[in-house]
């Protein structure tokens, strides 16, 4: 097949030109990615695998153009049976986490994307989706400063704490305690919190802990696909003391495990997913013990924790109450 690259490549670039469906796109992306598979594994050297990348890449941001546009369906029930449980997507074989930063490339400028193809290949560097993803992670910072949103820290992180302010909707009066939260911070809707850039903090390989209140654990998993990380656990903070509810006495909160790229805990020692500490009288006020939890699973690596009360040894901090104190 050796012999033959060029003109499969050659073959690859006009379908590409030509393709308009996702079908089409998708499996033009697939096969270049095929050939840069053969071309790594033949011993042919960097070039060749970059131009198979190249049309990989071209084929990932017009999918992610294609994607964007795609119309989402309006609350149409899907029946329930296994016949029925597969999307349109899966049956393309192109997963959530894909079809997120495909659309991600396409978001990036024309001329963004030409300058880093072609700034690569002079630098004989390697064409790569995860290069074309913090390529993206960064104009998206960009924008947003332009724009005067709040820039995130810059850095590349291994773990990532994060205690959001989650934006509930509840004014309900007389509870000033333990009440509505837009009583004791500004709070963030979801799409707010969708657009931080978090994703342009994170390592390839890194965790994310999220805390989230049980009555909003439905709202975080957008956030954790927008900040380009996937579920994979929880813990569970037992507060002991009840708390208000609409359906029931809600005494705990959520710690929720999430990973991008490969990063199991350093440590093989499995903590018990059930803490009981009862809460402090601060209004969502975690326990320092979940902190030294995280340091005892992942000791290694630099750390941030966004959205905090204040600085800690050891950890980088961003939060409003952080930069207040400084």
């Amino acid at each position: 097949m050796s012999g033959n690259l060029p003109a499969l490549l050659d073959s690859a670039r006009r379908a590409l030109t030509e393709a308009e469906s996702l079908e089409d796109i998708k499996d033009i992306r697939d096969r270049a990615e095929v050939l840069r598979q053969y071309a790594a594994q033949a011993g042919a050297g960097l070039e060749a695998q970059n131009r198979c990348a190249e049309i990989k890449l071209r084929a990932e941001r017009k999918a992610g153009g294609v994607l964007a546009e795609t119309p989402k369906p309006a609350g149409a029930r899907t029946p329930k049976t296994e016949s029925h449980r597969a999307t349109p997507l899966a049956e393309l074989g192109i997963n959530k986490s894909q079809s997120s930063r495909w659309q991600q490339a396409a978001s990036i400028p024309e001329g963004e994307f030409e300058a880093h193809i072609a700034k690569t290949k002079e630098a004989q560097g390697e064409l790569t989706s995860a290069s074309v993803r913090r390529l993206a992670e960064r104009s998206t910072r960009d924008q947003r400063r332009e724009a005067g949103f709040p820039d995130i820290p810059e850095g590349e992180y291994r773990v990532i704490y994060a205690d959001p302010p989650w934006k509930y909707g509840d004014e309900r009066g007389g509870l000033s305690n333990w009440g509505a939260a837009e009583h004791h911070y500004p709070t963030m809707s979801i799409k707010e919190l969708c657009e931080l850039d978090v994703g342009g903090l994170a390592h390839d390989d890194a965790v994310l802990f999220l805390w989230v209140p049980s009555p909003l654990l439905q709202n975080a998993f957008p956030v954790i696909e927008a900040w380009g990380f996937s579920y994979k656990s929880s813990f569970v903070w037992d507060k002991v003391s009840h708390n208000f509810g609409n359906y029931n006495s809600v005494r705990h909160e959520f710690l929720l495990i999430c990973t991008r790229g490969s990063c199991l805990p350093d440590s093989d020692k499995l903590k018990d997913s059930v803490v009981s500490i009862e809460k402090s009288r601060k209004h969502s006020e975690k326990p320092e013990l979940f902190r030294e939890l995280i340091d005892e699973m992942y000791s290694g690596g630099p750390r941030i924790e966004l959205f905090a009360r204040t600085e800690i040894e050891g950890w980088d901090a961003w939060g409003d109450e952080v930069e207040a104190n400084v």
